[in-house]
């Protein structure tokens, strides 16, 4: 154990201080593994700005904080009749071990007495860890700022607080996306790969009278209602982006939403008064369905957000259409990312032995990540719909399709966000999130601040684009369908052919395997096209 004694004033304090090191080396698949089996990464970047941070409408609007998310597929829960899914950790190799928890953290009385001690039980190897790093002089007035504090401030703080205070602090100095992640944070990470997306709870207008954009919903219970931020307040600037009457309603929701659980800083003010900068947690979730709907024999499939089941929630819907499909349009616009392998995964539908993206850490060495197994969807064409909302995870599946061929964009540039933050976990309820790489398309070029460029770029206001996206797939539709079945059902249609009809080429065609799903080849019908 290594252990520092410094005092300041009357106060003494005995610091056992623990570190937790990690190998620079970036982990396989560009992840560390934490606990409970769950790491996350967040693929961030910054919109483009003029020089007051004001937010440039002519090029890619900001978003909020979104992510990519990797999990240890071994303690993923499979959906009923999972014996029959491709298993997700075929997208990913086995993922290197980290220790995943610091063994004890002081509790919130560490610092009611000046005499005691900090003892906590450090491993080894932590022990080990050299302090050159952090002079005493640093140590001395850390130590003071928190008995100035504890003594002199206004209202009544423990200790707990501070210290989760100074390494928020300490954290969010290094970038805009670093950030110490209390229980409730946390919890709702993790919940995002279920599929829960996040905003603070408040609705905002422009009123052109006042000249500012003021709230005028609050929700009870959210985060904004916690802090106490209310209907009638000003909002004038969402993080770095200061807010004017250039900006759209939509482009302040997708400053203020995010996967839940992320922070968001926001200035407010009472009726333009002085303003006030709180830091919010995008806690008041809302779960992300996937829609699928049919139109002329051609499935649009509306994919919101990338969580660990999107790819099996994608096929369903297709499933669930109960009717022959010709082409897919997937609309990606607004999707902020989301689970890394869910990304692998669903590109993994259109394309076979095919590398998606390029992750790069610290030391210069990079992974690629590729797609695996059988292309369920390689034989229809597919088109994207993509706006300058679409980011991380939605630009990784994006560009790969881009960069086979195999899909056309449509729409506009995307976000471009393409730094990676890893969640590394303190203990059962407190992580950290640090930026710890950055990525590339699989052809290695920057999507960070650039994001990906449309091949077709859509014109007129964004609620015509499914009809200008629709009109261009409908050239590359295929004249007969592809209806998606499970594998029992596809078996005892193929049983049923067999005894009806004996007609051979109808038997191999409907008796068709898959390792999840079979493809019925058959032309629409005239209910198919409603």
């Amino acid at each position: 154990m290594t252990t520092l004694l410094m005092s300041s004033n009357s106060l003494s304090f005995k610091f056992s201080l623990s570190f937790k090191f990690m190998s620079s080396q970036l982990l396989k698949p560009a992840i560390l593994t934490g606990l409970l089996g769950l790491s996350v990464v967040n693929m961030s970047a910054q919109a483009a700005t003029n020089n007051n941070g004001k937010i440039n409408n002519k090029g890619k609007n900001p978003t909020a904080s979104l992510q990519l998310i990797s999990l240890n597929t071994d303690d993923v829960p499979l959906d009923d009749g999972a014996d029959y899914l491709s298993d997700i950790a075929d997208m990913l190799e086995s993922a290197d071990q980290v220790d995943d928890s610091i063994d004890a953290v002081a509790d919130e009385s560490a610092l009611s007495n000046g005499s005691d001690a900090i003892d906590t039980d450090i491993p080894d190897e932590v022990a080990q860890v050299s302090l050159n790093a952090i002079s005493p002089e640093t140590l001395k007035t850390f130590v003071a700022v928190v008995d100035l504090v504890r003594r002199e401030y206004v209202d009544a703080v423990n200790d707990e607080e501070l210290f989760n205070n100074a390494m928020s602090g300490m954290l969010t100095k290094l970038d805009s996306h670093a950030e110490f992640l209390d229980a409730e944070a946390y919890e709702n990470l993790r919940a995002f790969t279920e599929g829960d997306v996040g905003d603070i709870g408040i609705k905002v207008q422009y009123q052109p009278k006042e000249g500012y954009w003021v709230i005028t919903e609050v929700i009870d219970g959210s985060p904004a209602d916690k802090k106490g931020i209310a209907v009638g307040d000003y909002l004038h600037q969402v993080d770095e982006f200061k807010l004017g009457e250039e900006e759209e309603s939509n482009d302040i929701d997708q400053l203020l939403t995010g996967i839940a659980g992320t922070q968001v800083d926001v200035v407010t003010s009472k009726a333009g008064r002085r303003k006030h900068t709180t830091t919010l947690q995008r806690n008041n979730n809302h779960p992300q369905i996937i829609e699928t709907r049919l139109v002329d024999g051609m499935a649009i499939i509306r994919l919101p957000a990338f969580q660990n089941n999107s790819r099996e929630k994608l096929l369903q819907s297709l499933i669930d259409l109960d009717a022959p499909v010709t082409a897919v349009l997937l609309d990606m616009r607004d999707n902020p990312g989301g689970v890394l392998a869910s990304a692998v995964s669903v590109a993994s539908l259109f394309m076979t032995d095919t590398d998606v993206v390029q992750v790069k850490g610290r030391q210069s060495d990079s992974r690629t990540l590729s797609t695996q197994g059988p292309a369920l969807l390689e034989a229809l064409p597919v088109m994207v719909l993509q706006n300058r909302y679409s980011a991380s995870a939605a630009e990784v599946l994006a560009s790969s399709l881009q960069a086979q061929k195999r899909a056309t964009i449509l729409g506009e540039v995307s976000y471009g966000k393409g730094s990676v933050q890893s969640v590394i976990p303190l203990n059962d309820e407190q992580a950290v999130k640090l930026t710890v790489a950055n990525y590339m398309t699989a052809l290695g070029k920057k999507i960070d601040g650039v994001g990906v460029e449309p091949d077709v770029t859509l014109l007129g206001n964004e609620s015509t684009w499914e009809h200008q996206a629709l009109d261009l797939l409908r050239q590359q539709a295929l004249p007969s369908g592809i209806r998606f079945v499970r594998k029992a059902q596809a078996e005892n249609n193929a049983h049923y052919d067999e005894k009806a009809t004996k007609n051979e080429a109808t038997k191999n065609k409907v008796a068709q395997k898959n390792t999840l799903i079979k493809h019925v080849v058959e032309k629409p019908t005239a209910k198919d096209k409603l």
